[in-house]
């Protein structure tokens, strides 16, 4: 795990990295994906984290296909800045979190399709907490993820955005977003696999961690603009609190996700 979470930091940092030229980043993601791709046929890799992943993608059967997919996601960063409606939005989630559960469930020992959707409503769920929380970081960047269709629905002006200013249209367009991601918690605690509930503290800590962020957002009626940011964060002790109390519900024979 440490590995995988070292492989999906480092080609997030390359696609968020502003200070290189947008050509140069997809050609270093092109190499992250060519070493990748080695990594999973048996080749020699030529990057560290990738030597790193090798036996692990052998033993847990990691396939190429699921990096491979992230790797989109991670490019779509560099040529998408804007998404027309929600269905674009739902496979940019996939590709940049729920793939990454994928992942993470087979090396955690999960297995089946309970299990799969369990990874792929979570994702998605996180993602769009993740999205609601640094809407004013994404648009320094001249990215809006809140779909087109949505903001025109509601009447937000780009620049509302942009420019970093809270308005009614933009708060309604934010609860809708909750409100997609609120649906994804509870699918993704409608096929918690409890048979493998002990395999999955990592999952469940990081639901619970954004569940209450997604709780924060709604307390501050979904303003992620500069005034909120520092109210938004939750710790290291709070994050350290919430995993601890995660592995001992986990423990319970009546476990049920907190999220949802």
């Amino acid at each position: 795990m440490v590995a995988l979470y070292a492989f999906c930091r480092e080609v997030d940092d390359v696609a968020d990295d502003d200070a290189v030229p947008l050509a140069k980043r997809a050609e270093k993601l092109q190499r992250w994906r060519d070493d990748i791709r080695r990594a999973c046929e048996w080749g020699e890799p030529q990057f560290e984290v990738c030597r790193e992943l090798r036996p692990s993608i052998r033993e847990y059967n990691l396939p190429f296909s699921l990096f491979d997919e992230l790797l989109i996601g991670m490019e779509s960063d560099l040529q998408k800045t804007r998404y027309r409606d929600f269905d674009e939005l739902k496979l940019y989630c996939h590709r940049a979190a729920s793939v990454v559960g994928l992942l993470s469930i087979r090396i955690f020992g999960c297995d089946g399709e309970t299990a799969q959707r369990y990874a792929e409503n979570l994702g998605q769920a996180l993602q769009l907490t993740n999205i609601l929380r640094d809407v004013a970081e994404d648009a320094a960047r001249g990215r809006i993820y809140l779909p087109q269709s949505m903001l025109e629905k509601h009447s937000v002006d780009e620049s509302d955005i942009l420019e970093g200013r809270f308005t009614v249209g933009y708060e309604n367009a934010a609860q809708e977003i909750a409100e997609r991601a609120w649906a994804h918690y509870r699918l993704a605690r409608e096929s918690f696999p409890l048979g493998q509930k002990h395999q999955l503290v990592a999952s469940e800590a990081m639901g619970a961690i954004y569940w209450r962020l997604l709780m924060k957002l709604r307390a501050v009626r979904y303003n992620a603009f500069q005034s909120n940011r520092r109210r938004l964060k939750t710790g290291r002790l709070a994050k350290l609190a919430i995993g601890l109390k995660t592995w001992l519900w986990l423990r319970r024979t009546a476990y049920r996700p907190v999220y949802g």
